[in-house]
């Protein structure tokens, strides 16, 4: 897929090490993004030659970036910015990762991260992948905002 400047301008993640491709939905409680997992990307020469599927831990990324992006949407409708203070989100907990199903390359995936609790700076999250109705991977997590000045 290619560039999405909304997602650009939100999150300091980039290619090759991107997750989210676009932004499907977003209210003040949950956001849900996709990404196409390309057959062609260098991780399946490895993981695994004979059996490329794609590795539990950046399924788990995707899900943080898209709770990344989630508090960034929310910081900007509060009129924050990052020169204004909005910093960066990084994550601090996970908790709860279960992984149901393999992703292969080929398939869509698709992120819904729900916001649990806000307190001050931190941010706890409900988030999963799927594969149509299907779930791949569940996990909670927490994100803190940083000052990045």
């Amino acid at each position: 897929m290619g560039f999405n400047r909304e997602i650009y301008e939100a999150i300091p993640h980039r290619p090759p090490f991107l997750w989210i491709d676009s932004i499907i939905s977003f209210d003040a409680r949950t956001i849900v993004t996709e990404k196409f997992i390309a057959p062609d990307l260098d991780i399946f020469k490895g993981h695994y030659p004979d059996y490329p599927i794609m590795p539990g831990v950046l399924l788990c990324e995707a899900v943080f970036q898209t709770g990344a992006l989630f508090i960034a949407r929310l910081l900007q409708e509060a009129g924050h910015t990052h020169e204004s203070g909005g910093g960066k989100p990084l994550l601090t907990r996970i908790k709860q990762a279960k992984f149901k199903r393999e992703v292969k390359p080929g398939e869509t995936i698709r992120m819904q991260v729900t916001l649990d609790e806000n307190i001050g700076k931190a941010w706890f999250f409900k988030g999963k992948v799927l594969i149509g109705s299907k779930t791949a991977v569940k996990v909670d997590f927490g994100c803190t905002i940083t000052d990045t000045h």
